[in-house]
């Protein structure tokens, strides 16, 4: 029997850390550079949050004012904190952007990716970083960390730990912010219907609705939280079906909208993430209709049809309360997307319009979009904002007391708004025998050559003008 030698087997080094990490956790992947930015990365109360307000605008007092839209039911105040070059007005011609956070006070990280936001536009406009010198000085950004802020004060008293699922989502009062908007999805489509306000409007919901009348917005997002995915209206079903696609006649540009924001989050462009609950997202590419995942007619919906702004609802993170933790980490997964989709709200057209003998702008014209089937209306002082995908578009704009104006406007690829300025002239024939004036002349050169009378009279009769009719 011959002598084995026993060597002993090379020993394998192995990082004791990389034992230490989840395989199934998402954010496995980002933990390890946490983040270069010296943010406030903690959870904020109401008291603390005042004060990181507070040392912002200190430390940039020149774009920065914050002031409040009203108060909850336990009497705190909705905070909003505006960056722009200058921050206390709204400036002709520069587009008016909103994110709301914290609608389900629950919900705790979207109220602090906007302090964090709040504080890296302040250092890095100081800092002279050209893209956000440029963001700062052609938009006008509003901030409202906490809409409901007596939700977020109950779920911050248990902590990430403790809180459970919907500890904190509701206001005081019990009720669900995000279905507490006016039903104006189903008035659209069905005149009869008569349900338009919820049986009780929260006081949060009130001063969100007189926000959005008092500033011409015309892009947001609402941050919320339980899920990975950007969502874009309608958000309600026709007829209240469970799960619809129910698109609005801007799909294409909310979608648009959505991608920007999925595709540069680093979570949900991660394709070898882990599923939050039971729906995979990632086949639709994280972006879903609202209407086909679940029906609500909420604050999406209600801004673009009450207002003239673009509204998604993005869905940051598996986790509602992440711990403390982890907010280095997920500023990062998200701050190339707060920054791209601030960005888009300079696509599309945009203008002054005036009348032609005054030159003053005109409040309140209609800006309509040929194939488009949502109109836009101007701001007090005549300019208007209109949010379009790259192409040429056919725009006529009309208002109480003018002749409408046509003229066609092409959009590049660049987010930078093609200027379309309109001039209006007064008329004393009311604004509907204007329309159809305006019908009529575009139809004239077809009018002038067509011999049959009788297809003349089709062509006045589809404009509804009586043939002695003075345009």
């Amino acid at each position: 029997m011959g002598l084995f030698l026993l060597v002993p087997k090379p020993i394998k080094c192995v990082n004791v850390l990389s034992l230490l990490i989840d395989p199934d956790d998402i954010y496995s992947s980002e933990q390890k550079p946490g983040s270069s930015d010296a943010l406030d990365f903690r959870h904020h109360n109401y008291k603390e949050m005042r004060k990181l307000m507070k040392s912002v605008t200190d430390e940039c007092p020149d774009i920065t004012h914050v002031y409040t839209i009203g108060k909850s039911y336990t009497g705190l105040k909705l905070y909003v904190m505006v960056i722009s070059d200058n921050p206390s007005k709204h400036e002709l011609g520069e587009p008016e952007f909103r994110y709301v956070a914290g609608m389900h006070g629950n919900e705790a990280l979207g109220r602090e990716l906007v302090l964090n936001l709040m504080q890296y536009l302040c250092r890095e406009y100081k800092k002279g970083n050209q893209r956000v010198v440029k963001l700062v000085t052609e938009t006008r950004i509003h901030l409202l960390p906490s809409m409901n802020p007596d939700g977020y004060e109950a779920a911050y008293e248990k902590g990430s730990e403790l809180a459970g699922w919907a500890e904190g989502r509701y206001s005081f009062e019990g009720i669900d912010l995000n279905h507490n908007f006016p039903d104006l999805n189903n008035i659209m489509w069905d005149w009869n219907h008569q349900h338009v306000f919820p049986s009780q409007v929260s006081p949060e919901t009130r001063a969100v609705i007189s926000w959005m009348q008092d500033i011409p917005f015309v892009l947001s997002a609402n941050l919320h939280g339980g899920e990975l995915v950007v969502t874009y209206p309608f958000d309600c079903t026709r007829d209240w079906a469970p799960q619809e696609d129910t698109p609005t006649a801007d799909n294409a540009f909310f979608r648009w909208l959505a991608t920007v924001y999925a595709s540069t989050n680093l979570v949900m462009a991660n394709p070898d993430r882990r599923i939050c609950h039971y729906e995979d997202f990632q086949k639709h590419n994280n972006i879903i209709n609202g209407g086909a995942w679940h029906t609500v007619p909420g604050m999406n919906d209600f801004s673009y049809l009450h207002t003239n702004c673009f509204e998604v609802t993005v869905e940051l993170s598996c986790d509602k309360f992440p711990h403390a933790s982890e907010l280095p980490v997920e500023w990062e997964n998200n701050k190339e997307s707060l920054l791209v989709y601030m960005e888009q709200i300079h696509r599309g057209i945009k203008g002054v319009i005036r009348d032609k003998l005054t030159k003053q702008g005109i409040t309140d014209a209609v800006v309509k979009v040929e194939d488009h089937d949502h109109d836009i209306r101007s701001a007090a002082d005549g300019d208007y904002w209109r949010l379009l995908n790259p192409g040429d578009y056919k725009v006529v704009v009309w208002a109480e007391g003018y002749f409408p104006s046509m003229r066609r406007c092409n959009v590049g690829m660049e987010p930078r708004a093609t200027m379309c300025d309109f001039t209006l002239t007064k008329t004393n024939i009311s604004p509907h025998l204007a329309l159809k004036c305006h019908f009529l002349k575009s139809h004239l050169k077809s009018y002038l050559f067509i011999n049959n009378f009788e297809n003349k009279l089709k062509i006045i009769s589809l404009a509804n003008i009586n043939v002695t009719s003075k345009c």
